[in-house]
């Protein structure tokens, strides 16, 4: 935020940092990169799961989506312990340990029977959403030692993995599992690469230590400072609700087009243009934050969101889905992407980024456990899409509302139009 611009030097002191920018830098975003696309790129993949598990009467709809929604919601919700972790300096043990927790669970799920739900629900709904929550607040928090004032734009483009894998997983499995390959060795096909990825991440990434605040630096805001900050917990509650209906193309766009009678093989790459658009909406809405202000372009960014939401009752055709799919997936991207420089840009000193991201993304981890349910719950046996359709877009639009509040509540505090 151009708001923050005068307590950047107070945050990315040579005291506290080393240079901004350099190998390291560069290395550090890679990485981070390579384990978002291969954690919650993964989880965003999971229409595949749905849809396969759905079409081979594994359980129900609604049963299905309460494992993706799991993984998510564990997934968000550990961003509070990860990211407060993180702050104390153990960012490399909070991301290892993630890391092979999340890649012991997916190969657990190449070895779980599909129509055993309780073996599903264990390895990818409760391992794979713990492993991932460890990972994804850290290596996104940890870009604002390397990146200082510049870290809106090393955030975005680390987040940008969350598509990116999201494109590319889905590609991998639908043609692993199309040509005859059986479910345990596509499963672990993609385990073996999401190993490899993370790997490779945890080599490249580096973090420096977090000396304590001195008695002249202003001391990291307390818990209760945080739950009466009005601007920081609209963006927080506003995050709930846009949760309860974001999720609902990418866990149901796929078997949406199957059952509205469209080609079958564009229904298996509707997810990937879903994830694909995301990639753009990712990094160019962080350009142009940095010219009229990230809260502008993130509340922006999430009434675009609920006005697709609507369209989505118009989306009746191979052409009226491609047109939803990469227009919705590019602003959702952009207000996912700009969330967490927003949420740090509130913070008072890098000692508290973390807690502070973690704790509005515990928040919206409610939303993320029950909304895919509750939108299985209305779609029921008989797939009457205009509920939950109605339904997210409901959420969607509630949670725009709010992030507006949070923003004319800061223009108020501190009296400029560019925040």
């Amino acid at each position: 935020m151009a708001v923050r611009d005068s307590e950047e030097s107070t945050m990315t002191s040579p005291a506290s940092r080393s240079v901004h920018g350099g190998v390291r830098a560069w290395m550090t975003l890679l990485g981070a990169w390579l384990a978002v696309a291969s954690t919650f790129g993964y989880t965003n993949s999971f229409g595949i799961y749905q849809d396969f598990y759905t079409r081979s009467h594994a359980a129900s709809a609604t049963r299905i989506s309460w494992i993706g929604s799991t993984q998510l919601f564990l997934l968000i919700a550990m961003g509070l312990p990860a990211g407060k972790l993180h702050d104390l300096g153990h960012f490399r043990v909070v991301v290892g340990a993630g890391s092979l927790l999340f890649t012991f669970s997916l190969f657990m799920v190449s070895l779980a029977h599909p129509d055993k739900y309780y073996q599903l629900f264990l390895s990818q709904g409760i391992g794979m959403g713990i492993g991932a929550g460890l990972v994804y607040i850290p290596v996104l928090a940890v870009q604002s030692d390397h990146w200082g004032p510049r870290r809106t734009l090393a955030m975005g483009f680390a987040s940008s993995g969350l598509p990116a894998g999201g494109m590319f997983f889905p590609i991998m499995l639908n043609q692993l599992l199309q040509n005859g390959v059986s479910y345990a060795w596509s499963v672990r096909a993609s385990a073996f690469l999401a190993l490899g990825m993370l790997l490779a991440a945890n080599m490249l990434m580096t973090s420096y230590p977090r000396p304590p605040p001195t008695k002249s630096q202003q001391q990291p805001a307390g818990m209760k400072e945080l739950l009466t900050d009005a601007p920081y917990m609209f963006v927080a509650i506003g995050g709930l609700f846009m949760n309860w209906g974001i999720y609902f193309p990418y866990w149901y766009l796929q078997l949406y087009t199957i059952l509205h009678g469209m080609d079958s093989t564009f229904a298996f790459y509707s997810l990937t243009i879903l994830n694909g658009a995301a990639i753009p909406g990712r990094i160019l809405p962080n350009l142009l934050a940095q010219r009229y202000g990230q809260m502008n372009v993130f509340t922006a960014s999430a009434f675009l969101c609920a006005i697709l939401a609507w369209a989505f009752f118009g989306a009746k055709s191979v052409a009226g889905v491609v047109v939803f799919s990469v227009i919705y997936g590019f602003f959702v991207g952009a207000w996912f992407s700009l969330l967490s420089p927003v949420l740090s840009n509130m913070s008072k000193s890098e000692q508290e980024l973390g807690v502070r991201m973690g704790l509005a993304f515990a928040l919206s981890s409610v939303s993320a456990l029950t909304g895919t349910p509750i939108d299985g719950k209305l779609l029921g046996s008989t797939f009457q899409w205009s509920k939950p359709i109605a339904f997210s877009a409901v959420m969607i639009t509630t949670g725009a509302i709010l992030c507006l509040v949070a923003r004319q509540l800061l223009v108020r505090r501190l009296g400029t139009q560019i925040l």
